[in-house]
């Protein structure tokens, strides 16, 4: 039976493989669900917004799915914004009414971690506060204080951004709770963290974030990590190490799909490899690409990717090579992909190339020869030094 081709020659088959792969890395992943309480004004939707992006992270739009609470969900992302809580006496219960009607929603709605945010120049907490995240605590959800707004001045001595001598003195307050008379309090959380959604000039990335990002990953559950990996932004490293799995793993199939070297001529069998690799990546950045590139596009994407002309102007630099690629060519054309499309995705997550002219740029990060035989170089000091 025949396959339907493109206008490239590539089998319509290894372009689906794309489509298929996002597929189930989106599903693979799941969802991180963060819950997210205090007053109006304490500058939550800021906060969100500095961590998941703007474009990303629209707090209290969505389902109202009780009094009080919205759920919004996009992707991989879901926020429970309990914005409706103004602290006063009856928002403990009202809490736990909502937390128990929470409960019962699908298993990928359920809160992950809950960010309880104070304004810094509060001084103390209020008993409502305290009583309502020793509830959340209660409930089985791990609770950050975050202090919010914090004001930061440059230490003249460091040179380093510390946080405002009044935070300062609210954090310590609440990592050793006493009331007026000195009795300990009971506030049940797992840290408090100081933090400004934008820097002192009022703009660009805040401080205190990278610690609120780092101790949200320590307490999500263990299936639902990758999924905060995915869409907070402030820590590239992380998306760029779960991108290189990937990429290592599809490098492994190609050299055992070359395990018996096959022809320059049918190089394109590793296509649906490559393809279904650059699906997984584009995940891992949080890319819809298949709405920016055309079937056709992808069908050029992976012939000039895995090209014929490349393996065979590759071959030309290794000895022995002759007019065939074998498992160490073709997991150093998989690994050149592979690098040359995390750069692609990183350059569109951070806004160096914008989305509607991708297909337009792609080619600049496509493999070249030379980046192919540096990653088979690579490969054969490695071997070498086992």
């Amino acid at each position: 039976m025949k396959r339907n081709r493109q206008s490239t020659g590539m089998p319509q088959f290894a372009t689906a493989a794309f489509a298929d792969a996002a597929t189930e890395n989106r599903r693979r992943f799941g969802r991180f669900n963060l819950g997210i309480v205090g007053e109006t004004g304490v500058g939550k939707s800021s906060l969100v917004n500095a961590v998941f992006g703007e474009a990303r992270a629209r707090v209290g739009v969505g389902l109202p799915v009780t009094r009080g609470v919205n759920y919004y969900h996009e992707g991989a992302l879901g926020i429970w914004d309990f914005e409706g809580f103004e602290i006063g006496g009856g928002a403990p219960q009202l809490l736990r009414e909502n937390l128990r009607k929470i409960a019962e929603r699908p298993a990928d709605e359920q809160i992950s971690v809950v960010w309880y945010c104070v304004l810094s120049s509060a001084g103390r907490l209020t008993r409502t506060d305290i009583a309502m995240i020793n509830e959340l605590e209660a409930a089985g959800l791990p609770v950050i204080i975050v202090l919010t707004k914090v004001d930061w001045d440059r230490n003249p001595v460091t040179g380093k951004m510390a946080p405002s001598y009044a935070a300062e003195t609210l954090k310590q307050w609440i990592e050793n709770p006493r009331d007026e008379v000195g009795r300990p309090i009971i506030i049940r959380n797992r840290g408090v963290v100081l933090t400004s959604a934008v820097n002192s000039k009022g703009k660009g990335v805040g401080y205190g974030l990278s610690d609120l990002v780092e101790r949200t990953l320590e307490l999500s559950p263990a299936s639902e990590k990758d999924a905060f990996r995915i869409v907070q932004t402030l820590n590239l490293g992380w998306k760029r190490d779960m991108a290189r799995r990937d990429v290592t793993a599809a490098t492994a199939s190609a050299a055992a799909a070359a395990a018996v070297p096959i022809p320059i001529a049918t190089a394109a069998v590793l296509a649906p490899i490559q393809l279904a690799m650059m699906g997984r990546v584009a995940v891992v950045y949080d890319l819809e690409l298949r709405s920016v590139f055309s079937v056709s596009a992808l069908a050029q994407l992976a012939t000039q990717m895995t090209g014929r002309a490349l393996a065979a102007s590759l071959v030309k630099f290794i000895p022995g090579a002759g007019s065939v690629i074998d498992a160490a060519v073709a997991s150093a054309l998989t690994a050149a992909t592979g690098e040359g499309w995390i750069r692609f995705c990183e350059a569109i997550y951070t806004g160096k190339v914008d989305l509607r002219s991708a297909e337009a740029v792609w080619q600049r990060y496509a493999p070249t020869a030379a980046s192919v035989f540096a990653q088979w170089v690579a490969a054969k000091r490695t071997r070498a030094a086992r």
